[in-house]
């Protein structure tokens, strides 16, 4: 009866939440589109925190962030859209349009290439807001005389960067507060786990659910635009790939203070069908669809055992940081069930109903679990969620919303961990030859 009263209470704000269809979200707001390289600013909310239980005081934020907007990552980021215009340009198939963008692209290219992958301006920015944040929202933690923050990183340089910025803030918030940075492989098995035994088997075997850029709509009329003659495009050009990394160019431009808008490029229709058929993606790779055995956010289980062992420890006021990336941040929010992010679909073509990626993990997402001690006495500690600074909905019962009892929290994820690994274990006993489909453990927790 208690876990049922609490997944009504989550469908409740998950449906008030979501009255809009993610048709309606993205027409309302273009950014949104562009899945992990939203803007986190232009996702933000402006509702206010619960206040504290009556006699309770925040003394613990345990979080775990992605680095901010960057710079796109593969060496032909920018390449595979310049070069398939330029080969248009030579053959003097571009329209007028199409030399437009290919002249702007061409100038924001200018310097690219020694920047593939590094935190710009805008994912600066986005972590001095969030350490700003973090001490308003919370300053019996980090206003607290000489409180201890312990910030750890991945060992790239964005992420890096963002934790300095987060850091930065909260010294200047306190400046009496003893910030330890750390950055290190030998913390890469929980702040960047990599894909391992049931959970690596798995993800090859949802590969094969996944809507690739050949299974859009035929990107004739974008073409169209682009090229004086669509059956040329076509013959000397990969048009689907062309669409698709086009896409990526124009919705990150949004990690840029100067990059070029070129929305105008794609209807609100091919936004959403681009945004689409990425979300159907992200969650095939990295949420608990049944299609990849519901596993996936087991990826982030050491994340979470860290999460548990260290908040064990926890006997002050403090906070422990870690920094990284979106491929953990959204698999974290899975495995520990915040709001909606734990859904399972069959459907694909109905997963936006309830699960839309732009809500889990923009540039910048992060997750804070707050939590709380009776200012005097004794009593449970209280933990909430915050996921991208919104308080969310956890997998257990409580009477007092958004706050849960940590002890009853606590024990719920280690069985669900232990089931995992247990389940995982048998997996490994079994005949290579066995061909039998896995099932998934997620219905047996």
């Amino acid at each position: 009866m208690r876990r049922l009263i609490n997944t009504l209470l989550m469908l409740i704000l998950t449906l008030a939440a979501t009255a809009q269809t993610a048709r309606e979200e993205i027409r309302a707001n273009k950014y949104l589109a562009g899945s992990n390289y939203l803007d986190y600013e232009r996702q933000r909310t402006d509702q206010p925190l619960t206040p504290a239980p009556e006699g309770y005081v925040p003394f613990y934020m345990s979080h775990y962030g992605r680095h901010g907007s960057r710079w796109l990552i593969g060496e032909d980021s920018y390449t595979s859209v310049i070069d398939p215009l330029e080969q248009g340009q030579k053959a003097e198939m571009l329209t007028q349009r199409g030399m437009d963008v290919l002249r702007e692209l061409k100038q924001f290219e200018v310097g690219t290439s020694e920047r593939l992958g590094d935190l710009t301006t805008v994912g600066e920015r986005q972590h001095h807001g969030i350490g700003q944040r973090m001490a308003q929202n919370f300053p019996e933690i980090f206003k607290h005389p000489g409180v201890a923050i312990d910030a750890r990183s991945t060992i790239v340089i964005r992420c890096i960067l963002s934790m300095t910025a987060e850091c930065e803030e909260l010294m200047a918030a306190n400046p009496t507060a003893r910030i330890h940075n750390d950055v290190s492989n030998c913390l890469q098995y929980y702040l960047n786990q990599p894909r391992t035994g049931l959970v690596e088997q798995m993800s090859r075997q949802g590969h094969q659910y996944r809507k690739t850029p050949q299974n859009m709509d035929d990107p004739g009329r974008l073409m169209g635009v682009l090229f004086k003659d669509v059956a040329w495009a076509r013959e000397h050009i990969d048009t689907h790939k062309l669409a698709y990394k086009l896409f990526e160019v124009v919705t990150n431009m949004q990690s840029h203070d100067n990059g070029p808008d070129l929305y105008d490029l794609f209807t609100e229709e091919e936004l959403y069908q681009q945004w689409r058929m990425r979300n159907i993606g992200w969650y095939l790779d990295y949420g608990p669809a049944p299609q990849s055995g519901g596993v996936m956010p087991f990826s982030q289980r050491n994340l979470l055992r860290n999460i548990i062992e260290t908040a064990d420890t926890i006997t002050q006021t403090q906070a422990t940081l870690r920094f990284g990336h979106e491929v953990c941040v959204m698999p974290l929010a899975c495995l520990l069930e915040l709001d909606s992010c734990a859904a399972s679909v069959t459907n694909l073509d109905e997963l936006d109903r309830t699960w839309r990626n732009y809500k889990i993990f923009p540039m910048a997402c992060n997750i804070q679990l707050v939590f709380y001690r009776p200012q005097e006495g004794e009593g449970d500690i209280l933990v909430k969620a915050l996921l991208n600074e919104r308080e969310a909905t956890l997998p257990i019962a409580t009477d007092q919303y958004p706050y849960y009892k940590w002890a009853d929290l606590r024990s719920y994820y280690l069985k669900k961990l232990d089931a995992f690994e247990a389940h995982e274990a048998a997996s490994t006993l079994r005949d290579a030859a066995d061909s039998k489909p896995i099932k998934s453990p997620i219905n047996q927790l």
